[in-house]
């Protein structure tokens, strides 16, 4: 009886579920204000994460900046208030240092307040073949781009989950928190060239997702998640690559992909491919045999689309 009944709740979540996002896919979710938000941007000195701030500071929300070059970030810092941004705080942060993301994460708390959106975007790139792959480089990638998204998420997963006693009046007022997870196509499908990154973001995407679903166990339905995961942005990270059929697979400009974000974001998407055609190739994968899936690879040009990667002089991070 158990059987039947746990089937029949099942089947009416899902139908329910199912036909809810139906809707949503004709009639858009009205989209959440985000002005006095505190927003948190890890990677914000360049590319995606420039982006990304000047967006929000146009919509009124509280910046908090983080990047390893603050010469960088207090750029990003001047841009935003330029769009409008009142309230902008550029701090020098290497995220792959647990202890520093503690100290500059209780000095945020302090300073500005309890952040309620936390966009993880801090990213690098080798793009060279699995055997041409310095050690550090490996070590590096997965600080970088896996690694420090579980020490930045800890601090505000700590403080919202840690003790109930002392933290529970905060854990009312902050039940709106935004975590954002910037992963890749990378992070869904291996891509020749890019064996460390891919790694790397299949562990950013991986923990982002189990994440969202601890915190639906644990009832926190005001803490939403969004996974994101773009094809090559046209940030200087990837110059030099290149894709067979830019119709299909084209290179993102960042504009485009920072705006996709931002209405995910205001949405509260959980999942977001850019662009659409990952969507198929993405179940085409669940279905086709190895072979197929690396004539498939080669068609769309997979197997050399890093072949004129240029690696920037600086680190590649967006």
């Amino acid at each position: 009886m158990d059987v039947i009944a746990d089937t029949s709740i099942f089947l009416g979540k899902f139908l329910y579920d199912f036909l809810e996002s139906l809707v949503y896919k004709i009639i858009p979710k009205t989209e959440k204000n985000v002005a006095g938000e505190i927003v948190l941007i890890a990677g914000a000195g360049s590319g995606l994460g420039r982006q990304l701030a000047t967006h929000f500071a146009g919509l009124a929300a509280i910046l908090v900046l983080w990047d390893i070059n603050q010469e960088d970030n207090v750029e990003t810092c001047r841009l935003a208030k330029e769009k409008g941004g009142e309230e902008v705080f550029p701090c020098k942060c290497d995220c792959r240092n647990r202890q520093e993301v503690c100290r500059v994460a209780d000095q945020v708390r302090k300073e500005v307040g309890d952040v309620t959106i936390l966009i993880n975007n801090a990213s690098i790139v080798t793009g060279k073949l699995f055997l041409n792959i310095p050690d550090h480089m490996v070590e590096k990638s997965f600080l970088v781009n896996a690694i420090s998204h579980f020490w930045v998420n800890l601090f505000l997963y700590h403080f919202l989950l840690l003790t109930y006693k002392a933290f529970l009046p905060a854990m009312i007022r902050i039940n709106h928190v935004h975590l954002v997870c910037i992963s890749s196509v990378a992070g869904v499908a291996g891509i020749n060239g890019l064996s460390d990154y891919s790694a790397s973001k299949f562990a950013a995407f991986g923990l982002a997702e189990s994440l969202s679903f601890e915190l639906a166990t644990l009832k926190k339905t005001g803490i939403k998640t969004t996974i994101v995961c773009p094809c090559f942005i046209n940030t200087g990270m990837f110059q030099g690559c290149t894709t067979k059929y830019p119709f299909l697979l084209p290179i993102l400009e960042q504009e485009y992909v920072a705006k996709e974000i931002l209405n995910a974001i205001l949405e509260e998407q959980v999942y977001l491919m850019i662009h659409k055609f990952l969507y198929i190739a993405l179940i085409l994968k669940q279905i086709m045999s190895r072979k197929m899936l690396i004539a498939f690879g080669d068609y769309l040009g997979v197997d050399t689309c890093t072949a004129s990667f240029k690696r920037r002089k600086k680190t590649n991070e967006l």
